[in-house]
């Protein structure tokens, strides 16, 4: 796999450093070095790159600010001299944080979450466009559609896939490996123990998911992101 990339930094030193990481790493293309978010932003709208080193604190445009309106499908690794920015970086879904000076060891340790950040996606969307996919169960590969999904349980190194026809397939998986394959929000974490097909959603009572006599919990942890989802598919 190779990672399309680009560098914001209005150091020189910093931005040239990044430059020669990102030339000697075989798995990223770099498209373009700006000295400026706002130099960056035409050719970034026009060719978008997957990859984006972004520095926190430059003049006119902060690092966070230009992160907000970049292409939802850019990632973005934040660069700084100052650790407590690093937590703002999270807040606008940056995938990781450089602490300057930055070590070439640091850099590809970054790259390698940006890696597997993209393998996951692409097998994400291998799962919308075929719609099923193979788990292990009793020795075997089963099949399992994802629009034959109701819910899943997890127990405890196990899952149980709970299907339409009322079937149930138990595999041996973690809640953590699946939540991240299976295609978002189509299919939304509501509880630590419980994923579910929110198109399957039957009924919603006190905010609880209820299907037939089985009620699933929707906890403090996921109920933005359920939230959101109800409310975008509610008519008022």
């Amino acid at each position: 796999m190779t990672i399309t990339c680009a560098i914001i930094d209005d150091e020189p030193l910093a931005a040239g450093l990044l430059e020669s990481y990102a030339k000697k790493t075989p798995y990223l293309s770099l498209q373009g070095t700006y000295n400026s978010a706002v130099q960056a932003m035409k050719d970034l709208r026009e060719n978008p790159v997957q990859l984006l080193f972004l520095d926190i604190q430059m003049p006119e445009l902060s690092g966070i600010e230009f992160a907000k309106i970049l292409p939802k499908d850019t990632k973005v690794i934040f660069t700084t001299a100052f650790p407590q920015y690093a937590i703002e970086g999270f807040k606008v879904n940056g995938l990781d944080y450089l602490l300057k000076p930055i070590s070439y060891d640091d850099f590809i340790k970054a790259t390698d979450k940006a890696i597997e950040w993209f393998t996951v996606a692409l097998r994400q969307d291998v799962y919308r466009r075929d719609r099923f996919m193979f788990v292990k169960s009793d020795y075997k590969l089963q099949r399992v559609n994802l629009d034959d999904i109701l819910y899943v349980e997890g127990l405890k190194d196990y899952v149980r896939f709970y299907l339409k026809n009322g079937d149930k397939i138990m595999s041996l998986m973690s809640m953590k490996k699946l939540e991240e394959y299976l295609p978002k929000p189509e299919f939304l974490r509501t509880h630590r123990s419980f994923i579910v097909h929110m198109k399957e959603t039957p009924l919603v009572d006190k905010f609880r998911i209820v299907f037939d006599d089985v009620m699933i919990p929707i906890s403090d942890n996921y109920k933005e992101e359920v939230q959101k989802y109800f409310d975008e598919h509610t008519l008022v």
